[in-house]
């Protein structure tokens, strides 16, 4: 007959029972008894004076990291590099609102533009400024530019009414029959031109042409001219007026009647199908008084 695994002695009963009574009275004395402890005391002074000491060198480490600056292009410049840098929350906002219209920083000049930055902080930050190449070249295209504008300022400009065909042909873009027609436009009107800006009633002159006329000559003997009182004209008057018809006088009248009288010249914009593109030559005959109610 097998003897059961299950089987305990008298002495084995025993000792598993007083274990449990063990393990019982253990857990009892673990969760009812409070046992004394040590608590770790902490001096307050000693506390912040540690905790100054670490922020004394973070300190130390942002300003050892301030000093290393590397050229950089300004246009990419982040939160973070920004403040290293030195700038203030609200001069690295107007940069970045700046770039996010899609426009960029070209020079020194428009950094601190743009930013408002102090001329201290500019000074100290702008030669590691880090322009791409085709900036450069704009800008030594630009300089050049001007200089040769310079040059071309000091010449004297000659009289528009007294310039020749053959004077004028020498120009770039004018030639034989552009520059007839110039001449014949100007000696149609009794005491030539009154203002430069006649040169677009000029049929076949491109505003390119135009401007390189302008360099070389201006008019400096302008036809005198009276101008006519635009509150007070009367339609006889107005159609004297280059670009202004009878139908168009009407309108103006018109408009005047509406509003009483003009207040700018410029107002006459407002009139049904007016030349708009011809307002420049137009106001050469037009003067500006109020009108005086009877």
């Amino acid at each position: 007959m097998k003897k059961s695994l299950f089987t305990f002695t008298k002495q084995q009963r025993k000792g598993t029972l007083l274990l449990l009574i063990l393990i019982v009275i253990l857990q009892c004395v673990y969760f009812f008894v409070d046992l004394p402890s040590e608590s770790i005391q902490t001096d307050p002074k000693e506390f912040a004076r540690f905790v100054s000491e670490i922020d004394s060198l973070k300190q130390l480490k942002i300003k050892g990291a301030k000093t290393k600056i590397y050229p950089f292009n300004p246009n990419y410049i982040t939160d973070f590099k920004g403040s290293n840098l030195g700038m203030s929350n609200t001069e690295i906002d107007r940069l970045l609102n700046y770039r996010k219209q899609g426009l960029w920083i070209n020079s020194v000049e428009q950094f601190q533009e743009v930013t408002q930055v102090s001329d201290s902080l500019l000074k100290a930050i702008s030669p590691y400024f880090k322009f791409p190449d085709w900036v450069k070249q704009t800008q030594t295209k630009t300089n050049n530019l001007a200089n040769h504008e310079t040059i071309k300022n000091k010449t004297p400009k000659q009289d528009l009414n007294i310039a020749t065909a053959e004077q004028l042909e020498k120009i770039k873009g004018v030639g034989k029959i552009l520059s007839k027609r110039i001449v014949k436009y100007r000696d149609n009107r009794i005491g030539g031109f009154i203002d430069d800006v006649q040169l677009n009633d000029v049929y076949g002159l491109t505003p390119e042409v135009i401007n390189k006329i302008k360099e070389q000559f201006t008019v400096k003997t302008p036809k005198p001219v009276k101008k006519i009182n635009l509150n007070t004209a009367t339609i006889e008057q107005l159609v004297t007026v280059p670009h202004i018809d009878y139908d168009l006088a009407a309108k103006i009248l018109e408009q005047r009647k509406l509003q009483k009288s003009f207040n700018s010249i410029n107002e006459l914009k407002k009139v049904n199908n007016f030349p708009s593109n011809k307002i420049e030559i137009i106001k050469l005959y037009l003067q500006l008084e109020k009108q005086i109610d009877e």
